[in-house]
């Protein structure tokens, strides 16, 4: 049996989702898989979606019952040389890969909050993350979110989204994208 909802707030990392094929975006999370993969990299629309949440995730479905009325909130995804044009038209940009990361190169310009943090061989959500990215922007701040792949910043815009940020575009294959692309960067 799966339990369908419209979901306010969304945690991707929380369960297993589809969208059907006729929504936009288009997004699958593999259970067996930590991978997050758009399968739209372009998003012209936020807006609601339906989960279907199959009934081995109890944690999610508890959550929705007590939350209620659930929306998926899905961030803008653009690729690197339209975040470029953005960046160029005034956008700020946030980086949300870790320190470490972020000192080897990053967009020029770039403020650096980490959405995560290593921690021995693997990484934790930075608690504090909503709180720093506010002390830096305003909620109607038009910002573009990236990390070193596209897979954090996706994650990072869609909690961000879910704070009241209006602003957001999330761009598309990170930081590893921006450089193949010849764009500039700074140390």
């Amino acid at each position: 049996m799966t339990t369908t909802t419209t979901a306010t707030t969304f945690d991707v990392s929380a369960a297993c989702f589809r969208v059907p094929p006729s929504s936009s975006p288009r997004f699958s999370r593999n259970p067996c898989h930590t991978r997050f993969s758009v399968l739209n990299s372009l998003n012209p629309h936020r807006g609601r979606i339906s989960v279907n949440v199959p009934p081995k995730f109890p944690n999610f479905r508890r959550e929705v019952a007590l939350k209620g009325d659930l929306e998926a909130v899905v961030p803008t995804s653009v690729p690197v040389r339209v975040a470029y044009e953005l960046l160029l038209a005034g956008h700020r940009y946030l980086d949300v890969r870790t320190p470490e990361e972020f000192d080897e190169g990053h967009v020029p310009g770039a403020i650096n909050i980490p959405y995560m943090f290593r921690v021995g061989s693997g990484m934790t959500k930075n608690g504090n993350f909503i709180r720093e990215v506010s002390s830096h922007f305003r909620k109607d701040d038009e910002i573009i979110v990236g990390c070193q792949l596209g897979k954090r910043s996706i994650m990072a815009a869609s909690d961000l989204l879910a704070a009241g940020f209006t602003g957001l575009t999330d761009m598309a294959g990170g930081f590893a994208a921006w450089t193949q692309n010849g764009l500039p960067t700074e140390r």
